[in-house]
């Protein structure tokens, strides 16, 4: 069937965005009551029963969601793409954007962390098992290499559009940055472009990665597929292992997660002018900060803390957000050099800082390995008060557990992905602040990621993130190891869920 194809100008981005954020707006007292009584996520007896859509129950062989919800897998691993290549693995963070033929436009990461020295070709002599063992699909599978940023790094952005309603069918899909590392999560712009992560501290070598890593690049939303952004990488909105960004749309500023491990800091670029189109952020200088709690010096907020309590904040400068050399190692561990200088200033100190969404004026993010048992934690930066409060703490694995993207749904709950150590979950967080189960990964137990709503708030679409790095056997005596490929129910896949949302608190 020929579907109708479709590009987006300025003007109909702009619009349709403030449409789709009037409606997110809708109950403005949402928030403050989320976090007001989010203490429920704390109370040991675990979630609430009536709080969601229902328990779940199997939809298919790929998900259990409650009744009611059908899905449908748009996007797999391998599948072949719109410019020649298969689709690529290792499937993270994404954002939607409307298109003006009532499609959606998904920008998609790819966490791809193939270690270099498999790309290049194999030095003569070598005797390491893996050196180029996957240079011969440089050029097959990993995008379009004269647009690659970094000529042996395998990372990136793939977009597709879909069709917004009926059955949420595939229309295309394309790589539209190639050549980067670990491409975690990220964040939308509100001038109609994609934010993409690096989760990695990783340095150029002559046998390794040809480029140094760790930057965030931008992604417009008007690629075609062949032809990817020309990557540039954002030098000034720091150095370190990124997770995920939101934009302030009123200001501009971009807040950043750090994901590495205790010692991850919280941070935002102020731009020296509001960027209002894709390209601006390049060229515009700013300050680069790490937030502190106000009179508590490297105040410690995984452990001891309480929902509901606001804390005042204030930022630090620091000085050099892409420094030499890139991290520092402090008691034994690898901090990144921006968060050891913002420490030093009185920085706060998180435990893996994760997603990261805008919503209602307010930043929410998670710590994947917060409180004081360790199974996470959900916060919220509130830039008009400039407070930092705890909206929900895990007490045990039962109520959630590894929390990591996150989301703001059109009706001010939240929305975030498991990566867990048993079961799969994708849970929801209603405006009054009670936790819930929205999904299950049947396919496999590896983890959800990349949860975003439509537009128009109709779909939900999440990734099965697969494996992020070429699956390998090495023989009895071979001398180097044989790339096999994921098993069946091991590729990554995105899939779009739909029902009735207006039903429950989402």
């Amino acid at each position: 069937m020929q579907r109708n194809r479709s590009g987006l100008n300025r003007r109909q981005f702009f619009a349709r965005s403030a449409m789709a954020a009037g409606a997110g707006a809708l109950g403005g007292g949402v928030f403050d009551a989320l976090v007001a009584r989010s203490a429920y996520a704390g109370d040991p007896k675990g979630r609430g029963g009536s709080a969601g859509y229902g328990p779940l129950q199997a939809a298919g062989d790929d998900l259990a969601l409650p009744v009611g919800f059908q899905y449908r897998v748009i996007s797999n691993e391998g599948d072949p793409m719109d410019d020649g290549f298969p689709t690529p693995k290792a499937m993270d963070g994404m954002a939607t954007f409307p298109l003006d033929n009532g499609n959606v436009l998904l920008v998609r990461n790819h966490e791809d962390g193939q270690a270099g020295n498999t790309l290049r070709p194999r030095p003569a002599g070598s005797t390491s098992s893996s050196a180029g063992i996957l240079s011969d699909r440089l050029g097959t599978h990993y995008g379009p290499r004269a647009f690659a940023f970094d000529t042996y790094a395998a990372g990136g952005t793939t977009t597709l559009e879909v069709e917004s309603h009926g059955t949420r069918q595939l229309v295309r899909q394309y790589w539209s940055l190639v050549g980067t590392v670990r491409n975690c999560a990220g964040g939308p712009t509100p001038w109609g472009s994609w934010l993409t992560c690096e989760e990695t501290l990783e340095n150029s070598s002559a046998t390794g990665y040809a480029e140094n890593h760790g930057y965030i690049f931008e992604v417009p939303i008007d690629t075609v597929p062949g032809i990817p952004t020309q990557p540039e990488a954002l030098n000034h909105l720091g150095r370190f292992a990124h997770e995920a960004v939101a934009v302030d749309p009123a200001t501009g500023i971009v807040y950043e997660t750090e994901d590495q491990g205790d010692g991850s800091g919280f941070f935002r670029f102020v731009p020296s002018a509001k960027p209002t189109q894709p390209g601006d952020l390049a060229d515009t200088a700013g300050a680069f900060q790490m937030l502190k709690v106000a009179g508590a010096p490297g105040y410690p907020t995984a452990i001891n803390q309480t929902i509901g309590v606001a804390l005042p904040v204030e930022w630090v400068a620091i000085t050099n957000p892409d420094p030499l050399p890139v991290s520092v190692v402090v008691s034994g561990q690898t901090l990144s050099a921006v968060f050891v200088e913002g420490l030093a200033a009185g920085g706060a100190r998180f435990r893996r800082l994760e997603g990261c969404w805008y919503g209602n004026g307010r930043i929410f993010f998670i710590s994947t390995n917060g409180g004081n048992m360790g199974f996470g934690q959900v916060w919220v930066y509130d830039p008009s008060g400039e407070t930092l409060t705890l909206v929900a703490e895990s007490p045990n694995h039962d109520v959630f557990d590894g929390p990591d993207n996150v989301c703001v749904s059109p009706r001010g709950g939240l929305v975030f992905c498991e990566d867990a150590t048993g079961a799969q979950f994708l849970r929801g967080i209603s405006p009054t602040g009670e936790v819930f189960d929205l999904a299950r990964n049947l396919r496999n137990s590896l983890e959800f990621a990349g949860a975003c709503f439509s537009p128009d708030g109709g779909t939900l679409f999440v990734n099965l993130y697969g494996r992020g790095s070429e699956r390998t056997t090495q023989p009895y005596l071979s001398p180097v190891q044989i790339p096999v490929g994921p098993e069946r129910f091991e590729r990554a896949a995105t899939v779009a869920i739909w029902g009735p949302w207006r039903s429950g608190p989402l």
